[in-house]
């Protein structure tokens, strides 16, 4: 019976790979159009990725009372959305978001449970807010996000290849048993090659950078973001082994959950938030031959 199961499994993970080809190429398409057209469309995606990438952690980590601390979760990142568009100063919004996260702390039964509350609402913010401070800055626009894209996908898409393509030594079988070295260091050079693209092709198409994107500065950065992508993708592995659970969701279809499809654009996203709050009040705009003379 062993023998004759075996060949089975081949066409299974075929149409595993195709189904996460079709949805990965139908999500992206979405994301970039909204992207394109941004305001509220592209806030909104972005909103609606928070809620659901909280309310499979709290459900993934079995915090109760899970429905009070997901409408309360909600409520925080609608509330942040609508301080942060609406042109309210960033210590206003940090306030909604400092007092929504403590709220849902207080709510949780446990002391773990109000940790992982906190620290819950704290990560979704990130991603619901991170990519549309960026966009709705003038000075960034939709070169930021589309930045941040083009490292995440390109890291997933090239250690995917690299790693089956090479092989070689595990990267924490514990953790994750099919990441290899060599499709780190795969994920980590496609990154820098598409992360330092983005600004090249927005000056061909005209559009203007922040002061401090030069090309040695995207790369590094780019190589940055990527390791932090491939961090958060081990770190929610790691999780998903703790809690016992194979996805964290089951809304996209071959991929899992929101958390299994952001892990690493949540720890990108912690990396811009920090760039934003370094920044502070805003960076000139220049063109790339500016840039480098």
């Amino acid at each position: 019976m062993t023998a004759a199961a075996a060949p089975a499994a081949r066409p299974s993970g075929r149409r595993e790979l195709w189904l996460r080809v079709a949805s990965g190429v139908v999500l992206g398409a979405g994301v970039l159009a909204a992207l394109i057209y941004g305001g509220w469309p592209f806030a909104g995606i972005w909103l609606a990725a928070g809620i659901i990438g909280f309310a499979e952690w709290m459900v993934m980590s079995r915090t109760e009372p899970r429905e009070v601390l997901i409408a309360l979760g909600a409520a925080t990142l609608g509330a942040l959305l609508l301080c942060q568009r609406g042109g309210a100063p960033a210590s206003a919004c940090v306030a909604v978001l400092l007092l929504g996260a403590a709220a849902s702390a207080t709510v949780a039964r446990t002391g773990r449970g109000r940790l992982r509350a906190f620290v819950g609402v704290l990560g979704a913010a990130a991603i619901a807010a991170v990519p549309v401070a960026l966009r709705d800055d003038p000075t960034i626009g939709l070169v930021g996000p589309a930045w941040m894209f083009a490292v995440v996908w390109s890291t997933d898409i090239a250690a995917y290849f690299a790693g089956r393509k090479i092989g070689g030594p595990k990267l924490m079988p514990r953790v994750s048993p099919n990441k290899t070295w060599s499709g780190a260091l795969g994920g980590l050079v496609g990154a820098v090659a598409a992360g330092t693209l983005v600004p090249v092709v927005a000056d061909l198409a005209g559009m203007t950078l922040p002061s401090a994107a030069s090309l040695p500065v995207v790369a590094g950065a780019s190589a940055l973001a990527s390791v932090l992508s491939q961090a958060g993708d081990l770190i929610e592995s790691g999780l998903k082994r703790h809690y016992g659970v194979k996805d964290s969701g089951k809304i996209i279809p071959g991929h899992g959950g929101v958390m299994d499809r952001l892990d690493g654009f949540f720890a990108v996203a912690v990396l811009a938030a920090v760039y934003l709050a370094l920044r502070g009040g805003g960076s000139d705009r220049v063109t790339m031959r500016e840039l480098n003379p």
